[in-house]
């Protein structure tokens, strides 16, 4: 039997530890499934949205989503076995407010385009300018809509 865990490819966006399981070239562009490590205060600072179809379970620790809903930005913590789906176009983001680490596994799809956003913004590296984050994701089909300050 083969070690797959050691051939899977790991990225670093902003502070957040991607580990590929499952990426485009395996799926025709239609699936991404990773392993994401997000430390104390982690996560993706802005509220966006995609065309891509998420779905999160959460396999240790606890994290924070923030979805929109007809009436406003929901807000819900999630902890170990718990799953959130997040629909296409949905406002969303998901940040670990806890003291703790946590880890998640979760499916996009389609999942193409994220993934070379992912791999991307991993690229420019830690400390890569806000400005440029923001072009790629554009480049990608995700709409930055505001940062979460502006909710939470």
């Amino acid at each position: 039997m083969n070690d797959v865990s050691s051939t899977r490819e790991r990225l670093t966006v902003g502070g957040d530890l991607m580990e590929v399981l499952v990426g485009s070239a395996e799926s025709d562009d239609e699936i991404l499934a990773y392993e994401v490590s997000i430390a104390p205060g982690g996560g993706p600072p802005h509220l966006h949205r995609h065309d891509a179809v998420e779905v999160v379970r959460v396999e240790e620790g606890e994290l924070t989503f923030y979805l929109a809903t007809r009436t406003g930005i929901d807000r819900r913590t999630a902890g170990p076995g718990d799953v959130v789906g997040i629909v296409a176009d949905r406002e969303h983001t998901i940040r670990n407010e806890s003291a703790g680490a946590a880890r998640a596994f979760s499916v996009l799809s389609p999942g193409g385009r994220m993934e070379r956003f992912a791999r991307a913004a991993a690229a420019l590296g830690p400390e890569a300018a806000p400005d440029r984050v923001a072009d790629l994701a554009a480049e990608a089909g995700i709409e930055i809509t505001r940062p979460l300050d502006a909710v939470a």
